[in-house]
C-alpha cells in the first residue's frame, strides 16, 4: 500500500522543461544584521530562489497564465556563521484572486523563524521531493506543495490533498537532516505540525472552510454581498470545534493572521445582529486580533 501510495503521488510530479507552470514569485532577500558579507551572495540567493521556482514544474498540471499562482518570499538572514551558511526566517505569503474583482484575498501569511541553510553563489537549487538534498531545496519544495495545496483547497472542497500528501514526503524524507523545523518533538509551531495538522480529520472543518469561504462566499460578493457574508460567518462558526479539540493550533493561528482584516473591513458595513455573533465567534478562537474586532464592532 505504501509503495502505491507513493507511486501516485510521484504521477503527479513533474520535469517537462516548461516555465513557470504553477506560481508567479516575488522573492526578497535582505540581511538587515549581517554587515560582513559581500551583498553579492544575497542576490545570486534571490535568483536561485526564483529561479527555483520559476524553472521547474511542481506537478503534471497546466496552469494558465492567468491561473498561476501570486507567491511572495521574503528571507530574512539575521546570521552568517560563515560565509556559505545562513540562518534567519522566511515569510510566505499566498493571495487568491476574487472572481469578478481586482481584490486578491490573503490565505496565507506566516514567518517561519526555523531556517538555516548552506548555499554557495551562483549555485543552482536542486530538487526532488523523494528524496533530500539540501535543507533549502526542501524547505522551498515543502513551501510550494503547501501552497499548491492551500490554494487547490478554495477551488475544491478538500481539493488539495494530494499536494499535502507531497509535502509530507518532503517532511518524510527531512526527519534524518541536521536542520530544525522538520520533527514533531521540537515545538508545535514548525512545519511537521503545519502539514501534520492540516491532514487530521480535526481540521477537516477548516479544509472545508477554504473552498466554501472563498469560492461560496468571497467569490459571490460581487453578486451579492450580504449572501456571500453569511456564507463565510457560517464558515467562521465551524471552526469552533477545532478550536475546542486543538486551543491555539498553529494552523488557525496561521489562517488568521491573513484573515483578520479582510474579516474586519467586510463586516464592519454588517448589521448589529450579525456582527456580534460572529464577533463572540472570533474573541474566542482568535483573541490575538482581539482589538482588531473591537474596531469592527465600532465600524471603524
Amino acid at each position: 500500500m505504501r509503495k502505491a501510495v507513493l507511486i501516485s503521488l510521484l504521477n503527479l510530479l513533474l520535469i517537462p522543461a516548461l516555465r513557470a507552470q504553477e506560481f508567479n514569485v516575488q522573492v526578497s532577500v535582505i540581511a538587515p544584521q549581517v554587515s560582513n558579507a559581500d551583498p553579492r551572495i544575497f542576490r545570486s540567493l534571490e535568483l536561485a530562489i526564483k529561479e527555483f521556482y520559476q524553472a521547474r514544474r511542481f506537478t503534471n498540471l497546466n496552469f494558465a497564465p492567468g491561473e498561476r499562482i501570486d507567491l511572495n518570499l521574503l528571507l530574512t538572514v539575521n546570521n552568517m556563521p560563515t560565509m556559505d551558511r545562513f540562518e534567519g526566517s522566511l515569510q510566505v505569503i499566498y493571495s487568491r484572486p476574487i472572481f469578478g474583482s481586482d481584490y486578491n484575498s490573503p490565505v496565507l501569511d506566516l514567518v517561519d523563524n526555523q531556517v538555516q541553510f548552506n548555499f554557495l553563489e551562483n549555485t543552482v537549487i536542486e530538487f526532488a521531493p523523494e528524496r533530500f538534498i539540501t535543507n533549502l531545496s526542501s524547505l522551498l519544495g515543502f513551501y510550494a506543495y503547501f501552497v499548491l495545496g492551500l490554494d487547490a483547497d478554495t477551488y475544491a472542497s478538500l481539493g488539495g490533498t494530494d499536494f499535502y500528501n507531497l509535502a509530507q514526503l518532503v517532511v518524510n524524507n527531512a526527519q534524518n537532516a541536521n536542520e530544525s523545523g522538520w520533527r514533531a518533538f521540537e515545538e508545535r509551531r514548525n512545519r511537521y505540525w503545519l502539514l501534520d495538522n492540516q491532514l487530521q480529520a480535526v481540521f477537516r472543518p477548516y479544509r472545508e472552510l477554504l473552498y466554501a469561504y472563498h469560492r461560496n462566499g468571497m467569490d459571490q460578493l460581487t453578486e451579492d454581498v450580504a449572501a456571500g457574508r453569511r456564507v463565510i460567518a457560517q464558515q467562521i462558526e465551524r471552526l469552533k470545534p477545532v478550536h475546542q479539540v486543538q486551543p491555539a493550533s498553529y494552523n488557525l493561528q496561521v489562517f488568521f493572521n491573513a484573515k483578520y482584516n479582510e474579516l474586519v473591513e467586510l463586516f464592519k458595513p454588517a448589521d448589529g445582529p450579525e456582527k456580534t455573533k460572529l464577533f463572540n465567534t472570533l474573541q474566542i478562537i482568535d483573541p490575538g486580533h482581539i482589538s482588531q474586532y473591537q474596531n469592527m464592532m465600532r465600524g471603524s
